[in-house]
C-alpha cells in the first residue's frame, strides 16, 4: 500500500513553506482529525498535542495516522503557534510527537505500511527542508534539497521511495523522487514549465502531481522510478493520489469554470469525471487499491463536506451520511483511504464549513495565478 494525500491545499502549502517557512500556516482554527471506520460506522476524534487542533495528511494499511497538531507549548521562539508532525499507533490510538529537526514547526504528509514517515519541519535555520523516519515514526532525518534552500516531502510508498518537492534554486521548485529507503533524491523536471510540484507515489515508483507548462498549467503522470513525467490532459488540473494500479485521482477545470474530482483508468488513462454532491466543485484528495476516491465537495447548499466513492469511483457518498458526529460538527473534507475501510477526515463546527469552503476555492485559484490555462480537460 502506497500512502498518499492529496493536494488540493498540498502543493500550495508546500508552495507557500518554501517561501516564508512552516510556521507561517495554520489548520483551521477549531478543526479536528478524525479516523473513520466505515466497517463499524465509527468516527473517532484522534485528539492533539495538547493544542486545541489537528490535522490528519496520511494514513497505512494499520491505520497509523500522520499529519499535524498544535501543542501546548503556544509559540515558539519566532512567536508563532508552531505545529508538530504527529504519528498515531494502529486505528488512530495515541498520537505521538515526532518532534522537528531543530526548528519551531514539522508537518507529516504521508506514511508507508512499515510505518516510515515523511513530511517537512523547519531547521534550526528555521527553513523547512523534507524529512523521512525510521519504522513507526522513529528518528527523524533531513532529506535535504535538489540545490536550493527548502523541500518537502508528500508522499512514501513500501519501498521508502519518497516523492515531494524541493527548490532547485532561482526560486524555482522541482517535483521530486528519492531510491529506495529515502536516498538520492532525483529532480523530476517539469513539462515545460518553470516549477513542478509532487503530491502521490505508488509502489512502483509511478508519481503524479501538479506542473507548470510552457504555456498553462497541469497533472503529471511519471512511468515507474520518476522517468517520463508526461501531463494527463490539457487544462487547468492537478493530481493528488495514485493506487497501485496507476488510477489517478485530483481535481481539473471544466469548461463551465468551476473544478471537479476526477478519477483515471489504469496508468492514467480515461479520466472521468466524478461529479459533486449537488454544489458546482469537487476535489479528491486520495485513492485505495479498489479505486474508492475521498476528497471534499460543495453540496447543493453551499456547504463542503467530505466525500467517499464507491469502487473504481462509482457513486460519491457524503460521509456524513455514513457515521454519526457530535452534535454541531461535520466532516468538511476526507483526506486519504486505505485498503482496510478507513479514512482520515477534516471534522469542524457546522457553520465554519461554508468559510472553509471558500478558503478551498482560493486555494484551487491560487494554482493558477501565474499563468492563465486555456482550455479544459476531456471528461467522459
Amino acid at each position: 500500500m502506497k500512502a498518499t494525500s492529496g493536494f488540493n491545499l498540498r502543493s500550495f502549502l508546500l508552495a507557500i513553506a518554501f517561501l516564508s517557512g512552516l510556521g507561517c500556516i495554520s489548520p483551521a482554527s477549531a478543526e479536528r482529525a478524525y479516523l473513520i471506520d466505515l466497517n463499524s460506522k465509527t468516527a473517532t476524534d484522534l485528539g492533539t498535542l495538547g493544542g486545541d487542533s489537528s490535522s490528519a495528511w496520511g494514513i497505512n494499511d494499520a491505520g497509523q495516522v500522520v499529519g499535524e497538531s498544535f501543542t501546548a507549548a503556544g509559540p515558539g521562539p519566532s512567536g508563532i503557534l508552531s505545529p508538530h508532525a504527529f504519528i498515531t499507533g494502529p486505528g488512530g490510538l495515541g498520537m505521538r510527537d515526532l518532534g522537528t529537526l531543530g526548528g519551531d514547526s514539522s508537518r507529516a504528509f504521508g506514511i508507508n505500511d512499515a510505518g516510515r514517515v515523511v513530511g517537512s519541519s523547519d531547521t534550526q535555520d528555521g527553513v523547512p527542508h523534507a524529512f523521512i523516519t525510521g519504522p513507526n515514526g522513529a528518528g527523524m532525518s533531513d532529506l535535504g534539497t535538489l540545490g536550493g534552500d527548502s523541500s518537502a516531502a508528500s508522499a512514501i510508498n513500501d519501498a521508502g521511495q519518497v516523492a515531494g518537492s524541493s527548490d532547485a534554486g532561482l526560486g524555482s521548485s522541482h517535483a521530486f523522487i528519492t531510491n529506495p529507503g529515502g536516498t538520492g533524491m532525483k529532480d523530476l523536471g517539469t513539462l515545460g514549465g518553470d516549477a513542478s510540484f509532487a503530491n502521490g507515489v505508488n509502489n512502483t515508483g509511478q508519481v503524479v502531481g501538479f506542473s507548470y507548462t510552457a504555456d498553462g498549467a497541469g497533472a503529471f503522470i511519471t512511468g515507474p522510478d520518476g522517468a517520463g513525467m508526461r501531463a494527463l490532459g490539457g487544462g487547468s488540473a492537478n493530481a493528488s493520489g495514485i493506487n497501485d494500479a496507476g488510477q489517478v485521482t485530483g481535481y481539473f477545470s471544466t469548461t463551465g469554470g468551476s473544478h471537479h474530482a476526477f478519477i483515471t483508468g489504469p496508468d492514467g488513462t480515461d479520466l472521468r469525471d466524478l461529479g459533486t454532491l449537488g454544489g458546482n466543485t469537487s476535489n479528491a484528495n486520495g485513492i485505495n487499491e479498489a479505486g474508492q476516491v475521498v476528497g471534499t465537495s460543495s453540496t447543493a447548499e453551499g456547504a463542503a463536506h467530505a466525500f467517499i466513492t464507491g469502487p473504481n469511483g462509482g457513486s460519491m457518498t457524503d460521509l456524513n451520511s455514513l457515521i454519526h458526529l457530535p452534535a454541531g460538527w461535520v466532516l468538511t473534507e476526507a483526506r486519504g483511504i486505505n485498503d482496510a475501510g478507513q479514512v482520515i477526515a477534516a471534522a469542524i463546527p457546522e457553520p465554519e464549513s461554508y468559510a472553509l469552503l471558500l478558503a478551498g476555492l482560493a486555494l484551487v485559484g491560487a494554482m493558477t495565478w501565474r499563468k492563465k490555462p486555456t482550455g479544459s480537460l476531456p471528461v467522459s
